[in-house]
């Protein structure tokens, strides 16, 4: 009988909702921290070139 009430009981579902959305979430933010410390590098480097490229008139 105790093996029915725990296979129907569902108060344990909204638990295991909670941590999966959780982990998915943190997976997403590990992900987009990953992305944007890879990609920096690369787009300091653009602007340092445009930047050295421009040339400036006193007045």
């Amino acid at each position: 009988m105790q093996r029915l009430i725990f296979a129907t009981d569902e108060d344990g579902a909204v638990t295991v909702d909670w941590v999966v959305l959780t982990a998915a979430l943190v997976f997403m933010g590990i992900s987009a921290a990953f992305y944007v410390s890879s990609s920096a590098p690369e787009v300091a480097n653009n602007i340092s070139t445009y930047m050295v490229n421009i040339e400036v008139v006193p007045e």
